[in-house]
């Protein structure tokens, strides 16, 4: 077997380019040949599917041309940056691009969009927060006590924290915010959980009492839910309490943020943030490269790989799971035994390796590894790559021919449409035609993961929350957010037990089941908690990972 690394890491963890020969070749040649392979077997494919792979192509191709360009950091710290770095100053505007627009209301309560927490999380705080190592730890809150038996929350609230507004937060706004997310005015909670929820009493003038119906030790991490100001409605006005205020947003265009002067932490460095909406991913690496963005998240290594020695790369994970969705309850999909077989056609480290030079992990069921008590590194070779046991599994479930079905992607997440397209080749192995039907991503969230009309989706599914049961709670029966339609009954039995456990081995010993039982149902053809390349020009350094889908904007500043 012979090694084809492109990229080798120097002793300061940066990425330079080898050209080492192997067996009398250049590693570039090579894999340029294979690139080059590749394209003609791609363009075999029908012509609904052609562009796709072109585009796919294209993207690699640069990466290889411009392979030896940006520099790769693997940590953020100011220790870890380039030779000749700077050391952090105050102020100035930072302009961040994303791939998406934010819901229609920036309601924290109401908010269905990743990206839109990740923008939220700037400008809102709850009790706790998470930190970059995913611990809560307090915010709102200076310090909080959790009774023995798991069912009594009590916070003690942090003197002289303020709102937007200049108001101070009192005891009144965290009752007022955490019975508004638990819906007790009104028919059913705003926040997915908080139906557990018996009681909330403000006890003095400094103090919260909340009080469960039954047991659960993680519900801590629900109090990150934003506090907002006693009887005030987020569709009037964004007051909450974070390093940033809101300052104005005009639909499909821009997110404005202004520094909080009188934040509790620490200041944020910039003065300001704008967060630009632009969806076709060339056109934010082209406005990256023009100076018109100082910061773009959630980029594929080809699209970095594009940048020069003028940008700084840091590279994460996106903290979620992406596969192969599959609706469980349209055919051929509610036969076990064909989504078993595309779990066996699936050669994930060719998909990592030619999506991605080989980075992200692997995973092999809903977790992703930043849970590292929780996430089952075992599954992920559950299913081997087996081309002849797929092909069998769909000869004994009655299609021996293949099948054709549809797979919906957004069209503005590069990375989900580079996986399905390298997946679309794959299947095509076992007679199976995958169709990649692109979409904007309003059209995604309603009609594939709102309104389950899809056949197949290529995704990332994230946790709202840094919590096990966040990731696994969505594939009980009768769960809201099942877009999948999977239904089990063990699955639904241990998930009760699950949550009510206070013993943390055996929570941690049921949630492995749980993982156990979407992996043996074949649930979903699970590929990766994929890399995270965050690409930064005009001297901007300080970005940080969270083990949540956040952008910590007041991390970050720019140098002289």
């Amino acid at each position: 077997m012979i090694e084809r690394s492109l990229f080798k890491p120097n002793a300061n963890r940066e990425f330079w380019c080898s050209r080492t020969p192997i067996n009398g070749k250049s590693p570039f040649f090579i894999l340029l040949a294979e690139k080059l392979l590749f394209i003609k077997e791609m363009t075999k494919m029908r012509n609904g599917r052609r562009t796709l792979a072109l585009v796919l192509t294209v993207l690699l191709l640069a990466a290889l041309l411009g392979a030896c360009g940006a520099v790769v950091e693997t940590s953020p710290d100011i220790s870890q940056q380039p030779e000749g770095s700077a050391e952090p100053v105050m102020g100035g505007d930072l302009t961040v691009g994303i791939a998406q627009d934010l819901d229609k209301t920036l309601d924290p309560h109401k908010m269905v969009y990743a990206g839109t927490r990740e923008v939220l999380f700037n400008v809102y705080e709850g009790l706790v927060k998470p930190d970059t190592d995913g611990n809560l730890v307090p915010a709102v809150a200076k310090d909080f006590g959790i009774s023995d038996d798991g069912t009594v929350f009590t916070f003690t609230l942090r003197e002289n924290v303020k709102f937007h507004n200049g108001d101070t937060v009192t005891a009144d706004d965290v009752v007022y915010s955490l019975k508004r997310a638990a819906g007790t005015n009104s028919d059913k909670p705003l926040v997915e959980g908080f139906e557990a929820i018996k009681s909330i009493e403000k006890t003095d003038d400094s103090t919260v009492v909340v009080t469960l119906s039954e047991p659960n030790v993680e519900f801590l991490a629900q109090f990150a839910v934003a506090i907002i100001p006693d009887g005030s409605n987020p569709e009037d006005g964004i007051i909450g309490t974070g390093p940033f205020k809101y300052v104005s947003r005009t639909p499909q265009e821009n997110v404005v943020l202004e520094k909080f002067d009188d934040y509790w932490g620490t200041p944020a460095y910039v003065d300001g943030v704008t967060f630009k909406i632009i969806e076709e991913g060339e056109a934010l690496i082209m406005s990256l490269k023009s100076g018109a963005l100082d910061l773009v998240a959630h980029l594929s290594s080809a699209q970095t790989n594009q940048l020069g020695d003028d940008y700084t790369i840091v590279e994460g994970t996106m903290n979620l799971v992406q596969a192969l969705y599959l609706n469980n309850k349209a055919e051929p999909f509610d036969n076990m035994k064909v989504r078993q077989a595309l779990c066996y056609a699936l050669d994930r480290k060719y998909v990592m390796d030619l999506t991605a030079d080989g980075r992200g992990a692997a995973v092999g069921s809903s977790m992703y590894p930043a849970f590292t008590k929780y996430f089952r590194k075992d599954l992920v070779d559950y299913y081997s790559y087996d081309i002849e046991k797929a092909k069998q599994l769909l000869a004994e479930a009655g299609y021996e021919d293949g099948f054709e079905f549809d797979v919906t992607v957004p069209s503005n997440y590069q990375p989900h449409v580079d996986t399905a397209t390298v997946l679309s080749e794959q299947l095509s192995k076992i007679g199976v035609t995958m169709n990649v039907k692109l979409v904007d991503w309003n059209t995604w969230v309603n009609d594939t993961y709102l309104g389950r009309n899809f056949e197949g989706t290529v995704i990332g599914v994230d946790a709202s929350l840094m919590t096990a049961r966040s990731m696994l709670e969505r594939f009980t029966s009768d769960n809201a957010s099942n877009f999948i339609n999977f239904s089990n009954e063990e699955y639904d039995e241990v998930f009760s037990k699950a949550v009510t456990c206070i013993d943390s081995d055996k929570q941690v010993e049921l949630y492995g089941r749980l993982q156990e039982i979407l992996a043996e149902q074949a649930a979903n053809v699970y590929i990766q908690d994929l890399c995270d390349m965050v690409a930064m020009g005009n001297g901007v350094r300080g970005y940080e990972f969270y083990p949540l889908y956040v952008m910590d904007m007041s991390k970050v500043y720019f140098t002289k």
